[in-house]
């Protein structure tokens, strides 16, 4: 029967047109700028550790940089550190992979289903039998929550965001949309280092602008302060124009003065502010969950990030999932949580470097302090 939503020629079309916005968006002189605001936090971040530790930091091109200590040499680029293999890397891109290695150790997983444009009938299947949200997604090598659309009820909702997707690659999931708060746990070598909560990006009416209007307004402030507020630009796509849609509102919306706006489902776009340090609300169940997820996955450094609506009672209990494993997880907000910072360069460099504590460089009382969160396995 002819989908007027999901046959070829209007994919194509609607692909055509994303790839269109992404190669626009790519080029945008604001979001250039905004790149450049997060490489430099990670060229601060990174030479300040290093001289942390007694070391130095000398740029080599494009945001890498090299960094020796007490004779010992290692290399990073932006998130990307030594530490984890290319193999590790790769299978932890592989989100359906992914997925599979924890279910097989009993983690509880989202269901969820793999398609692609030319082969769409897994997805539509997937979407009649769901009682709720889906969310579409590639399938790997991505972050960030670059192409990632929530929301997806109907199939004029699940073409558009398939097409989106398809723009970062061929291979597409998609997946039951959990409820709950999204949770960063933040591993090495197995210890549960640092945790917080992700709220969703939101802005505060005033009564009389457009909700585009509030965006444009918080992307000013955004570039006005570097890396202060946020890593990156808000973006207007689909996953923010289903999230508003979920409110009963759009773009063009003046919603009262006073009123919390959330922009988008996808959490990658918040601000600093909006995260809060969690580890003291983690059960032990689920910090063992995380353990369990990085050995399977034989990961050194990573980012866990989870759903559930109570972080106080196993996954299971909560209906909560293991949402993500990144192998190169983002340091940004460990450092600009509402509640203050956590050194994550610093840890990442002694375990690089085998630097002994006695021939480190002493270390500031401080970071003996905003290390205590830290919870061994």
């Amino acid at each position: 029967m002819f989908d007027p939503f999901l046959n070829p020629l209007s994919l194509r079309a609607l692909y055509t047109l994303a790839m269109a916005r992404a190669f626009l968006r790519f080029r945008n002189p604001r979001r250039r700028k905004s790149g450049r605001h997060h490489t430099a936090f990670y060229e601060q971040t990174w030479r300040e550790a290093a001289e942390e530790l007694g070391g130095t930091w000398t740029p080599l091109v494009s945001g890498i940089a090299e960094i020796e200590i007490h004779g010992r040499r290692t290399r990073v680029d932006g998130s990307v550190s030594e530490i984890d293999d290319p193999v590790t890397l790769a299978v932890l891109h592989d989100k359906p992979l992914t997925h599979r290695l924890l279910a097989e150790q009993g983690l509880a997983v989202p269901r969820h289903a793999c398609f692609s444009l030319k082969n769409m009938a897994p997805a539509m299947e997937f979407l009649k039998a769901s009682n709720g949200n889906c969310v579409v997604k590639p399938s790997g090598g991505t972050g960030g929550g670059r192409g990632v659309t929530t929301g997806i009820r109907r199939r004029s909702h699940l073409a558009r965001a398939s097409a989106i997707a398809a723009v970062y690659g061929d291979e597409l999931m998609i997946e039951e949309q959990i409820a709950g708060d999204n949770y960063r746990l933040l591993y090495l070598d197995g210890e549960l280092i640092d945790s917080f909560v992700r709220r969703l990006p939101t802005v505060a009416a005033d009564g009389h602008s457009t909700i585009s209007r509030l965006v444009d307004r918080a992307n000013d402030e955004r570039l006005k302060h570097g890396s202060g507020i946020s890593q990156v630009l808000l973006t207007v796509d689909l996953d923010m124009r289903r999230t508003l849609a979920n409110q009963r509102l759009s773009l063009r919306s003046v919603p009262p003065a006073g009123t919390t706006v959330t922009l988008k489902t996808v959490v990658n776009e918040n601000s600093g502010a909006d995260n809060t340090t969690a580890t003291q609300q983690l059960c032990r169940s689920i910090i063992d969950d995380g353990a369990k997820a990085v050995r399977a996955l034989r990961v050194r450094f990573a980012g866990i990030d989870i759903v559930t609506r109570d972080p106080g009672v196993p996954l299971p209990d909560s209906g909560g999932v293991i949402l993500e494993v990144n192998g190169t997880p983002n340091l940004y907000y460990h450092y600009q949580k509402h509640d203050g910072r956590f050194p994550v360069a610093v840890h990442l460099l002694r375990r690089l470097l085998n630097l002994d504590p006695e021939t480190a460089k002493e270390t500031a009382p401080t970071l003996e302090r905003e290390s205590v969160g830290a919870i061994h396995l």
